[in-house]
């Protein structure tokens, strides 16, 4: 006896309840035409994940209602089909608690067949750190689900449902196994960041190990505002090894088949490779770039091109993410820019082929000093004149993107948001922010490996080399380079990993050896630099903390370290 079970790996849009629906269908008429008997989509599949505040609407429940209908009546035809359909889903009035859940909704999973409702699922561990709020919004439920299947020779096998945190804690899949469960399938919107992909086949082989069952688990690919998905479905055997992995940063249709062997199960299933972590990067970048500005309805992207490393990554991970005829790049040279800036900027855009222009701030930038010059008397160049000049390039590249509809990207790494050596309204002005969530170290390995690889065939070695072997530099006064006044970047990333990323203290950072001096710096300027983070564009999260939904520290605080 066997059973036939796919992974629709889909990228669902967040709100295209109309689409989503379709997806489901199309994916199940597939199935059905293909032999298979139990069909998975992913956690929320329905409305898309995440929902955020959307799921406080009633008619957006309403909707999300008339969704799952039309996915039963699309696929009522198709019998001995079962479909798993992630979605929100009312709780009975009586049993709402207002101090847990705002919206009093479950995040369900509907099992259909036939277009009849066969089993219905609530989400039993619901998240709240990182980026997850799932507690504003829905109540957990309290019981196991199994359902079952028949498989080729009507031999029923019955499958135990998790949907995604409910498969990271002991109870839900050991009380699914003593409702009787064969198999557990899990449904997943679980976000990208480096090392997740590893973290969560070791977790759930835990759980099958601990539970003697197989396990199947169905995840979600695509970019959804700062997060990206990256798919990686897999199954896995009952004694936790690894059977099948569906592709990463890809759609999917991945197919297992469980055969039933004595009082075990045999399966069969294709297996994608595991990537380097920076492939993974790399594709997780290009991944969110691509859906923020498709989903977002954007004909293309435009950037400052500077002739450094951070604008480089950019302009190369758009060019991957949306092809070289939707990429512009724009240099516009200080009285400060290098000659090789010039050179190189023209030569990476020549590599790539999209359009670039040249466009001299040096007559604005004499303009507003002389406009200031009165007001300014008496007191030396500073920082307030590097900064003007940001801030012209910041408004020339919004009249182009206002112009031509094109969403700017801005370059600025996690190193630089970090410390606020950015500028408000200059290289900060942009709609979204590629590298946020990239430190400097991290840029250079990240345009290593891009030179190495061509990944999308746009174009090999696309970075010059002296883009990536020359000193950092801003350009904004005679001689400048990053390392005047921040630490090494070595230094300076490894500081911002332990103490913005992991909460470790300023004392437990020096005790490991970094100068007091550089931890006190960093410390502080990530500190008193969360005024300009809170107007930052958003940006694509890929380490297990941002600055985004999982940083939420105050603007105003007297606390200190």
């Amino acid at each position: 006896m066997s059973l036939a079970v796919r992974i629709a790996q889909l990228n669902f849009v967040v709100g295209d309840l109309p689409g989503n629906a379709r997806r489901i269908i199309d994916a199940a008429r597939q199935a059905h035409a293909d032999g298979v008997r139990l069909l998975l989509t992913p956690e929320l599949a329905l409305c898309g994940y995440a929902a955020e505040d959307l799921f406080l609407r009633p008619a957006f429940i309403d909707a999300c209602d008339a969704a799952l209908q039309a996915v039963a009546e699309g696929a009522a035809d198709l019998a001995g089909l079962h479909i798993v359909v992630g979605h929100p889903s009312r709780v009975a009035p009586g049993k709402r608690e207002r101090s847990v859940s705002v919206a009093g909704l479950h995040n369900a999973a509907t099992v259909l067949c036939a277009g009849q409702v066969v089993a219905r699922y609530a989400k039993r561990e619901l998240p709240n750190y990182q980026v997850f709020d799932e507690r504003r919004y829905f109540l957990p439920g309290n019981e196991p689900c199994v359902f079952a299947v028949p498989g080729d020779d009507g031999q029923p096998v019955r499958v135990g449902l998790l949907i995604c945190e409910d498969a990271w804690f002991d109870t839900p899949a050991a009380d699914a196994k003593a409702a009787g469960a064969d198999i557990l399938a899990v449904i997943n919107a679980s976000p990208f960041h480096a090392g997740k992909g590893g973290e969560r086949e070791a977790t759930m082989r835990q759980r099958a190990q601990v539970t003697g069952l197989p396990l199947i688990y169905a995840h979600l690919v695509g970019g959804q505002d700062e997060i990206v998905f990256e798919g990686r479905s897999f199954v896995l055997a009952a004694d936790g090894a690894l059977a099948g992995r569906a592709i990463s940063f890809e759609e999917a249709l991945f197919d297992a088949a469980f055969t039933r062997q004595g009082s075990g199960w045999a399966i069969e299933a294709g297996t994608d490779r595991a990537h380097s972590p920076e492939a993974d990067l790399w594709h997780a970048l290009v991944l969110g770039v691509r859906d923020y500005i498709g989903k977002n309805g954007f004909p293309g992207a435009i950037l400052g091109l500077s002739g450094g490393i951070d604008s480089a990554l950019v302009l190369a991970i758009a060019v991957d993410a949306l092809g070289k005829d939707k990429v512009r790049a724009v240099m516009m040279p200080s009285p400060y820019t290098a000659d090789i800036s010039w050179i190189d900027a023209r030569d990476m855009a020549a590599r790539l082929g999209v359009r670039y222009d040249e466009v001299s701030i040096a007559p604005e930038f004499e303009a507003f000093k002389a406009s200031l010059g009165p007001l300014f008397e008496g007191r030396a160049e500073d920082t307030t004149e590097e900064n003007i000049q940001a801030r012209i390039r910041g408004t020339l590249l919004m009249a182009l993107s206002n112009k031509f509809g094109a969403i700017v990207l801005t370059t600025g790494n996690k190193s630089e948001m970090a410390t606020g050596y950015c500028t408000l309204y200059g290289d900060m002005a942009g709609g979204f922010a590629v590298i946020k969530d990239v430190v400097k170290t991290q840029v250079f390995k990240l345009a290593r490996w891009r030179n190495a690889h061509d990944p999308f065939g746009t174009g090999a070695d696309p970075i010059p080399d002296r883009i990536i072997t020359r000193p950092p530099s801003a350009e904004l006064r005679p001689d400048q380079t990053d390392q005047d006044s921040l630490p090494e970047y070595a230094v300076l990333d490894a500081i911002i990993e332990r103490y913005m990323e992991n909460d470790a203290s300023p004392a437990s950072i020096v005790a490991e050896g970094y100068a007091q001096a550089d931890v006190d710096k960093v410390v502080r300027l990530i500190r008193i630099n969360e005024y300009k983070r809170r107007q930052a564009p958003v940006g694509i999260r890929v380490t297990h903390r941002s600055f985004g939904k999982d940083w939420r520290y105050p603007i105003t605080s007297k606390y200190r370290s």
